[in-house]
């Protein structure tokens, strides 16, 4: 991949706190990368180094070969001088302004003439819908046209790299879904690099070549949506990402094909798994996780085949276009969806079927010394 935007080793601390650890990643020019992770996980402050807003404890980046920051360098561009566009989360539209004022601020700031200024304003407006709204107060427009706005400003003087920071989170859930379509077309119209932070699997889904997924200021994983979805490398990864039903036990095999492990309780339940993360022998306690689009409802097994694991069936509740069901292995808890016209019953038994390809198998101490604390 040839590298447009390139960051290298980004440490930031604040007091006590290493908020950033060591973050590097390179993005193709007309790349959409997405840093996704939960609040606390260093993903803002990572965009922020990039933007200029926050300075790195240790760390580069540079943009098509011209380094915007390198502490061993001792270089730190300003924000204005770095050609990006930032869209922020609180959209920071100027009430005082025109809508057509707050998208000509920045380009008045770079000195550009009047003339230019209205026919450059009159073309992003329109990319974004707001044509016919430019004498309009920012006071009297609604949460999406302000966010539109944002973008509008952020796009006006064409930066080299967009960055947006949870742009969508103060909308409501119909709107963002809308502006979620409208952000990837215009992405595509202009071939804009993009670097996005969100904590919603959906927008990063639905808008990313690929994503940073991050854990305590570190990356756990890069790759496409599906690749992260589909071969997650650590078990926060897999529990972040996505739907995942999760089972307690034992190794009692090991070969070079997979892992066998008896299940946790009386039931002898044995689960055989393909994805192994990691060197395991008889014995180990490890956790086995399947995502419940990758199991299969069961009627007619019987009870102590392996990959089949019983459940009894608390409730059923209608969706309409489904049912949410609530099952119980052992003492264990477990929520599954099943098409409208393939109900279960509360009182029914039936076996989950879970295939060995879609199984992975973790060690039951992975994730605790790399939990999200907020």
């Amino acid at each position: 991949m040839n590298s447009f935007l390139k960051v290298q080793h980004f440490v930031k601390r604040f007091g006590d706190v290493l908020a950033v650890d060591d973050v590097g990643f390179d993005v193709a020019e007309g790349e959409v990368l997405t840093l996704l992770g939960p609040s606390g996980c260093g993903k803002t402050t990572t965009l922020r180094i990039i933007a200029g807003f926050e300075v790195p404890d240790q760390g580069e980046a540079s943009i098509a070969g011209r380094t915007i920051v390198s502490t061993q360098q001792r270089v730190c561009l300003p924000p204005e001088k770095r050609d990006m566009g930032m869209v922020f989360q609180s959209y920071a539209v100027w009430p005082h302004m025109t809508v057509a004022e707050n998208v000509a601020y920045p380009l008045k700031l770079r000195r550009v003439t009047s003339s230019e200024i209205r026919q450059r304003v009159g073309d992003v407006l329109d990319l974004v819908g707001l044509s016919g709204l430019e004498d309009r107060s920012a006071m009297m427009l609604s949460g999406g046209q302000q966010q539109r706005v944002a973008l509008a400003r952020a796009l006006v003087y064409s930066p080299k790299i967009l960055l947006l920071d949870e742009p969508l989170s103060n909308l409501d859930a119909k709107l963002r879904e809308q502006m979620r379509f409208e952000l990837k077309a215009i992405q595509e119209r202009l071939a804009m690099t993009v670097i996005f932070v969100t904590h919603d699997q959906l927008e990063a889904m639905t808008l990313s070549d690929r994503l940073a997924v991050m854990n305590q200021g570190k990356i756990d994983q890069l790759g496409t949506p599906q690749e992260i979805y589909e071969t997650p490398q650590t078990r926060f990864v897999q529990e972040f990402i996505g739907r995942v039903i999760w089972f307690e036990g034992r190794v009692i095999e090991v070969t070079s094909d997979d892992v066998c492990v008896g299940l946790a309780g009386n039931g002898g339940t044995r689960i055989r798994c393909e994805r192994n993360n990691g060197a395991f022998q008889n014995g180990d306690p490890v956790v086995v996780a399947v995502r419940p689009d990758e199991l299969r409802v069961d009627k007619t097994q019987g009870s102590g085949t392996v990959n089949h694991v019983p459940c009894s069936v608390e409730t059923s509740v209608f969706l309409g276009e489904s049912f949410e069901c609530h099952l119980k292995y052992e003492q264990q808890a477990l929520t599954i969806t099943t098409p409208r016209l393939e109900p279960l019953a509360p009182g029914e038994t039936v076996n989950l079927h879970l295939p060995p390809k879609s199984v992975n198998v973790w060690h039951k101490a992975d994730l605790s010394d790399r939990v999200p604390t907020s």
